[in-house]
């Protein structure tokens, strides 16, 4: 089956050039000394720039060749995986977060309850996706489709549900721009 990352992969970061926006480290509650999982992460464009203010980086993908340009980044940790069936004990990570890839997962709940099962009691899921209420992002459904792309946008408000029904705490931080955020920290 044709993957789309497996192609882009080289040029990736080139193409794809969304800032990490320091409302995400705030809604992650950076710095901190332990250890965050970037799910979905890819070549690592975003975590590459927390390097320094978390304890350690760990990115999954499932997409290898996303993955080789992430660990050609110094520092970076990497693991093949589907975000639906991580390879990690329970309560492994202080922070989770998944940019922008939340609507490339075969199955979100699935995905959403294993990300939930990684995280340490007390930590933070933070998840950034499009916006689906804003006009642009429509536009960008219509063309992944036209791509031949297997996503799903879904609304901020869906994906809050998505989260809450696995027992998080969670609301909804809207952006400016393009993406929005559901943000989510588990009890003890």
């Amino acid at each position: 089956m044709f993957d789309h990352f497996d192609f882009i992969a080289p040029l990736y970061d080139r193409i794809v050039r969304l800032p990490v926006s320091s409302r995400l480290c705030e809604l992650l509650k950076l710095p901190t000394d332990g250890i965050l999982l970037d799910a979905g992460g890819g070549t690592g464009r975003v975590s590459s720039r927390l390097r320094s203010v978390v304890g350690k980086l760990i990115i999954c993908d499932f997409s290898l060749p996303m993955l080789k340009q992430a660990q050609a980044k110094h520092g970076l940790y990497s693991v093949q995986t589907r975000a639906e069936q991580l390879p990690f004990a329970d309560g492994t990570f202080d922070r989770v977060i998944v940019v922008d890839a939340l609507h490339h997962f075969f199955d979100q709940q699935a995905a959403i309850r294993d990300l939930i099962r990684v995280l340490k009691p007390e930590g933070r899921l933070v998840i950034e996706e499009p916006d689906r209420n804003r006009l642009i992002v429509k536009i960008l459904v219509v063309a992944e489709k036209m791509a031949f792309m297997r996503s799903r946008i879904h609304t901020m408000t869906e994906i809050l549900d998505m989260v809450t029904a696995e027992g998080m705490t969670a609301c909804i931080e809207r952006g400016n721009g393009f993406a929005s955020w559901v943000v989510a920290d588990k009890k003890k």
